[in-house]
Parts: structure tokens; sequence; C-alpha cells
């Protein structure tokens, strides 16, 4: 069954088995004393690169209004003997020419360390006395290839969920202060509040439908006909996570369960049981369903018997967040590991790859930049978004937020989304051409 976007992200394909210890040469790396603000060369052999400045362009424009897209995710292959064998992408290495000998060093680093470059407590609260001088960020975001495009405010609590349905010109959002809002993708304004009286947990679009979590129930609206249709239980709790496959709905609730319903049926078909803690991520791919629970598992679903197929004890913490991308499987949890899952020759799954990102992680989204490279938006309890380069895990830039990011989505042009615990939706843009491109 197609899968929109968001769920999989077409471009080039990844391969960790060819991710180079270090990521890219030295002599192309960003200079450390520049990020602490006290580099003096001019002629410096280490990038300078120029920080985004916030605002830019506030029009902005869904472009699945004309041209909705969905893409279809492939199937997980089998590892093929040593091929697969994992290379260690969590060090970078920087080779140091000797004072005494002409051998080389090479010192190893750790890939994900944090930046230098910090956004500044002070300038957040408007009390920086230092100005342009401060060896702070005073910006909201910094890195080469995105661009703020607009803030929509509205939501009073954490947004939950956010969503472009195929066909509309429209941008929905719900949030715990148990409304959701359409949003015009031409001017940004909130067209229409629909209150619910209970807090959402989870928005999810399918073609022209749109699906609320709340608790103990579903409440979905075709915006080509206007029809809306509640979905029964037996639902305990609230819906933290929806997705679709194989012509189904499946909801992860608050009680650990997940309800099935089939298309044109208002009621539950199928309750798959197993998670001993409330579901809070899903996600379909290569005729499976993924799940993601508070009990710290991962459990693997056969889409046409619905029978588990494989339980993945592989973190120590909630699992938030779950995306299938190419041939592999990646989970993100609060322990603040990222991992990269793929099969065995038995068809089972296992860590291939392995990022230690030193925070909770809470939301993964996927987006091709302009030359096809796969980048992985990653959503950490520190209250930051970080821009990954696969399949190395070089970080391309960041973007820092008042309160941490609840929700990631994408839509099509480059476009993406956060929204926050504080009711913050945010447009965001991936540029065309990167700076640097620019200046040729």
């Amino acid at each position: 069954m197609d899968i929109k976007a968001a769920r999989r992200v077409p471009g080039k394909s990844l391969d960790f088995n060819r991710v180079k210890v270090g990521g890219s040469s030295a002599k192309n790396g960003v200079c450390r004393f520049w990020m602490a603000g006290c580099c003096k060369r001019s002629d410096c052999r280490f990038l300078h690169p120029e920080l985004q400045a916030p605002g830019g362009n506030k029009s902005w424009k869904n472009p699945n209004y004309h041209a909705p897209t969905t893409n279809q995710i492939n199937g997980v292959p089998r590892r093929q003997g040593s091929e697969l064998e994992v290379k260690s992408a969590k060090k970078s290495s920087t080779v140091t020419q000797s004072a005494q000998t002409s051998e080389t060093k090479v010192v190893m680093k750790r890939q994900n360390k944090e930046p230098k470059k910090q956004l500044c407590d002070y300038w957040v609260t408007g009390n920086c006395v230092y100005g342009d001088r401060c060896k702070n960020l005073h910006s909201w975001y910094y890195g080469d290839g995105f661009t703020m495009l607009a803030k929509l405010e509205g939501h009073t609590k954490a947004v939950t969920g956010v969503a472009l349905p195929s066909g509309s010109d429209m941008l929905y959002s719900v949030s715990k202060d148990k409304s959701m809002r359409a949003w015009n993708c031409h001017t940004g304004q909130c067209g229409e509040v629909v209150n619910f009286g209970d807090e959402c947990g989870s928005l999810m679009c399918e073609g022209p439908c749109i699906f609320v979590g709340l608790p103990n129930a579903i409440k979905a609206w075709n915006l080509e006909c206007q029809a809306e249709v509640i979905l029964n239980g037996p639902v305990v709790g609230q819906i933290y996570a929806m997705e679709v496959g194989n012509n189904m709905l499946f909801a992860g609730t608050q009680d650990g369960n997940i309800s099935v319903w089939r298309r044109c049926s208002s009621e539950v078909a199928e309750t798959l049981k197993g998670h001993t803690g409330a579901v809070v991520s899903l996600v379909v791919g290569a005729n499976r369903l993924y799940s993601g629970s508070m009990d710290k598992t991962i459990k693997v679903w056969d889409l046409e018997t619905l029978k588990c197929l494989q339980t993945l004890h592989g973190h120590s913490e909630v699992v938030m967040t779950l995306l299938c991308w190419d041939s592999f499987l990646l989970s993100g949890s609060l322990d603040g590991r990222i991992k990269v899952w793929a099969a065995t020759e038995s068809g089972k799954l296992e860590v291939v790859h392995e990022c230690d990102d030193g925070h909770g992680i809470i939301g993964f989204c996927g987006i091709s930049d302009a030359e096809a490279k796969p980048i992985l938006l990653c959503s950490c309890n520190d209250n930051s978004v970080r821009l990954y380069e696969l399949p190395s895990f070089t970080e391309r830039g960041r973007i820092y937020t008042k309160a941490e990011v609840r929700t990631l989505q994408i839509g099509t042009g480059g476009l993406f989304f956060t929204g926050d615990a504080m009711g913050q939706l945010t447009v965001w843009k991936l540029n065309k051409k990167s700076s640097a491109d620019a200046s040729l």
C-alpha cells in the first residue's frame, strides 16, 4: 500500500556499511577556533561557514495542493554475509603530524559531540550584554541549507500532530489544548478551530482523510465529501500513534494494545496484544508493522496474519520514534541512542549501526536535500532538533526551541514542520542551494 511522504523518504539509498570513520576529511571540517569565536587566521584551511539569520520569506505554500505525492516503502532485504558487517561511526579521526617523527597519528573523537556554538541563554531572555561579541549563538538555529519560513501561533499547549492532506490547501495541527487548527498554506492564517473537549494525542492523514487520536476513540474526516466518522473501541486510554497499512488503520494506545480497523468499518476488527507499556510509535514497511513502546521494546508484526514475528530488545528506555528508510529500520529512544536495524539471513532484525546522541530522542523525520542526500531530522529532549546527514550521521545544523519539539512532519518541496511543547508550530524549508554553492 502506498504510504505518504512523511513515512518514507525518497532519495539516495543508505549504506551504513560504508560509513567512513571520521566522516569528511579534516581540511573540510568546521574550524573549532571559529566555532569558539576566536580564529584569527585569514587563510584558515578549515571552514568558517556563515550563520543563517532568523526570518526570511514569510510566505509558503503546500505543494500537495497541486501535486500530491505518495511513496512506497521498500522491503527489508536479507543480510548477505560479511557485506553488512558493522563499521563503527561513533568515532571520527583527525590526522595530526608528530613534531618529532614523520609518523601519522590518528586521534579518535566522538562523532556527535556537543558543538561549541551554543544558544545564549541571556539572549533568549533579552539580557545578553555582549551583543555581537558574545561567543554563544544569538539565533534560534544555525547550519547551512535550511530557512525558517513562518511561525504559526495559536495553540496554547504541546503540539502533538501535524498533517497535510492531499488535495487540500490547508495544514492541520492538533494539541493538548484539546483543539485542532486548520492553517491556510498560502497566508499562514488559522482558518478554523475544532474543539474536542479532550486532549489530542496524535494526528495522521491518508489521502484526503485525516484521523485525530483522542482518549478511547478516533475521529476521522474525509475532506473530499466532508464526511465525519467516529471509530469506536474497545480502545482504552489515549491514542498516541496511528499508521495505515494493507488497507488497515492501526492505533497504538495507552494500555499497550494496538487497535485495528479495516477499511470502511467503524468498529475495531482486531486487537494486537503483547506490549506491557503504552504504544507510542508505529510505522509500516516491508509488509511489516513496527511498534515502539514504553516497555522499551519494538515488536515486529506481519501485516497479513497480524502475528508478532519478533520482539527487539535494544533500548534501555522508552522507544519514542520509528522510521523505515530504504532497507533499514531506525529507532530512537529516551536512552539517547539511535539504532539502525537490518534483516539477517534468517529474516530476523539486528542492529547494524548505532549512534549515541547524548540526549533523549523524541521524534524522527526523514527528508532529502536538493542533491538527494538523505537528511534525518532528530528531535531531542534538550529543546533542540538535529539535522544529520546519513549514513555518516554528520550534523548539518541545529534548531533550538523554548520547549522540546514533540512532533516533526515533512511536506513535499523541502518543507518540514516542528511543533513544540509550548504550542509553537514552525514552518521550515530546505534551501535549493547551500550558501557555499550560492557564493560560487
